[in-house]
């Protein structure tokens, strides 16, 4: 029996000398490097497997599906050690979300977070009573096995890296509120599941030069309003910054330039819903993006964002009740029968001044090309008072039905909406519905493609007042409820991200039926002599539109379509406003 107790300890001991050699083992690729080298995506899930195998504090799962063929992951970071259902945990803590290599060759965040969760764990830093961290290790998983050493051609490291688009070549960062890839799908999920109080997207920047390693992203505080913009903007961020200058971290809001020095000001980033933090934002999560300086030695790029997500967990612990009880509030903000701002321009009236260090910089002529070309002298830096243009006014708003109606047949956009966590529920049988329903009469549409996509914008509509027959399992969707935000900004068609604009409904734009002129002509005839205003409003249309007096089918095809041969489907936008009235 004694050998026997012998034998077992020698075994505990064993186990707990492995245990301690293994934590002590959790040295990154990064760290191993000295700073020039980033992990792959083998290397990344491995890393946390293993600190999940060594710590309960932290799991690891494969959830959902990517264009690469291989899951996403969400690796959760819980001191208390109680698991991670989200149901539970939101109860007594804060979340916050961190998103990683969405653009892999903006590998900052990937060896960042790496680190931050060791650490934690570790007891190298001090952990977060109230604050659980859930991050996505690398969210472009396609492009992260897409490594080169070539594509990032401004970026001072690491050594290899990977690649911008996805295994389709999406930019995963234009994709959310279309969710073309499955990436941004299984996000959708992970989104929902996690509901974050806060979130990061980690990237590093492109643009002018500067003295800064940090510059802050964050969701434009107007558009996202309420409560939790005025909480953003006026102290989030100015605690941040305070927090990262007392660690001897300078941060900037993000240099809004391209081509240019910023000296002559710059305004604030606007990220509407196709952006991950436009995204985050229609649910109520405050997001960031770090936009960490492309020329700085990556050692220093990884650290200073290793640093800012450490004060955002201190931010997170010491305000996480103000934060929660700021969501809550945000919720009634908006209401069937109020006004929300669609569209959104600089307010050239007000302006907030950075005390900006940069470098002189100034055009010289180009060797090359012989024109004039920008140059910066880091010999030469400053200090100097810029105007940042940060605050946005609304340019058109529109009122927030009780219900929209979303007739079956359009299931691409039923499958979206379901995604993302809205209520929503069938017509039990055939039913006449007074709605708003609106006719496309105006809209633009790019000329080169765009991320899968001939986009429209400038969008322009007209309303009317009518009763429709919808058909039973047509599908009806009260705004009352927290996806609100979501419905509004996807349905509504002159919203910048709407579906519409994203080509989901490009079938309505297209005339199905026509005439042939030989056999309308006579009709035509029948039609003006049967309605005497309309024959006044042709003669007008002739006598003061040359173009249309001098284009015979223009004039047959405005008949027809003032007729009712004219089909109702075209450019009839096929969801349906119930009022609030």
């Amino acid at each position: 029996m004694k050998k026997l107790l012998f034998i077992c300890l020698i075994i505990v001991s064993c186990s707990k000398d492995s245990n301690n050699d293994k934590s002590q083992s959790f040295i990154t690729i990064f760290e191993e490097s000295k700073g020039l080298e980033t992990a792959t995506y083998d290397q990344t899930i491995q890393f946390y497997s293993d600190l999940a195998e060594s710590y309960n504090e932290i799991t690891i799962k494969p959830i959902g599906e990517t264009d690469s063929g291989k899951p996403l992951h969400l690796v959760t970071l819980n001191t208390n050690g109680t698991g991670d259902d989200f149901d539970k945990l939101r109860d007594t803590n804060r979340i916050l979300l961190i998103n990683n290599g969405i653009h892999p060759g903006e590998s900052d965040g990937i060896d960042a977070t790496m680190m931050l969760f060791r650490d934690i764990v570790q007891n190298k830093i001090d952990k977060p009573e109230k604050t659980i961290l859930v991050t996505i290790p690398i969210y472009n998983v396609g492009g992260s096995l897409n490594r080169n050493s070539g594509t990032r051609t401004n970026q001072n490291g690491p050594k290899e890296y990977g690649f911008r688009g996805n295994a389709r070549n999406y930019d995963l960062n234009r994709d959310f509120i279309k969710s073309d890839s499955k990436n941004a799908r299984t996000f959708t999920q992970i989104f929902h599941l996690v509901k974050p109080d806060v979130f990061i997207d980690n990237h590093v920047s492109n643009g002018a030069d500067y003295q800064y390693t940090l510059t802050h992203l964050f969701t434009q505080h107007n558009k996202m309003g309420g409560v939790l913009g005025k909480y953003i903007n006026d102290k989030m961020m100015p605690n941040l910054e305070e927090k990262l200058k007392e660690k001897t971290w300078d941060i900037t809001p993000y240099v809004n330039v391209f081509n240019r020095t910023p000296e002559s000001g710059f305004s604030q980033f606007m990220d509407s819903p196709r952006y991950s933090t436009g995204y985050t934002t229609l649910f109520n999560t405050l997001g960031m993006m770090i936009e960490t300086h492309m020329l700085k030695p990556y050692q220093q790029r990884v650290e200073g964002t290793y640093e800012l997500m450490v004060s955002m967990i201190e931010i997170i612990e010491e305000e996480g009740d103000q934060i929660k009880a700021l969501r809550n509030k945000q919720l009634k903000t908006w209401s069937a029968g109020g006004t929300y701002p669609l569209t959104w321009s600089i307010d050239t009236t007000k302006s907030s001044t950075l005390n900006f260090k940069g470098f002189e910089g100034f055009m010289i002529p180009s060797e090359l090309t012989g024109k004039q070309r920008l140059k910066y002298d880091r010999t030469k830096p400053f200090e100097k008072p810029v105007k940042y243009r940060n605050y946005f006014k609304s340019n058109s708003e529109i009122e927030i039905p009780k219900a929209y109606i979303i007739p079956q047949g359009w299931h691409n956009v039923i499958d979206l909406v379901q995604l993302n966590d809205v209520e929503l529920s069938q017509l039990e049988n055939d039913t006449i519905i007074e709605v708003e329903s609106y006719k496309i009469d105006d809209y633009k549409t790019r000329r080169s493609p765009y991320e899968g996509h001939y986009s429209h914008y400038a969008t322009k509509v007209k309303s009317s007042i009518v009763e429709i027959k919808f058909r039973k399992d047509d599908y009806l969707i009260y705004t009352d409820q927290p996806s609100i935000r979501y419905l509004i900004e996807t349905l509504e068609p002159t919203a910048i991200d709407s579906f519409f604009n994203w080509n989901f409904f490009d079938t309505i734009l297209q005339q199905k039926e026509g005439f042939s002129p030989y056999v309308w002509e006579d009709r035509a005839n029948l039609v003006l002599r049967a309605n005497p205003k309309l024959q006044i409003d042709f003669n007008l249309r002739k006598t003061f539109d040359k173009e249309f007096a001098e284009n015979w089918y223009a004039q047959l095809d405005w008949i027809h379509k003032q007729s009712g041969n004219y089909e109702k489907a075209h450019m009839q936008y096929p969801v349906y406003r119930v009022l609030n009235k």
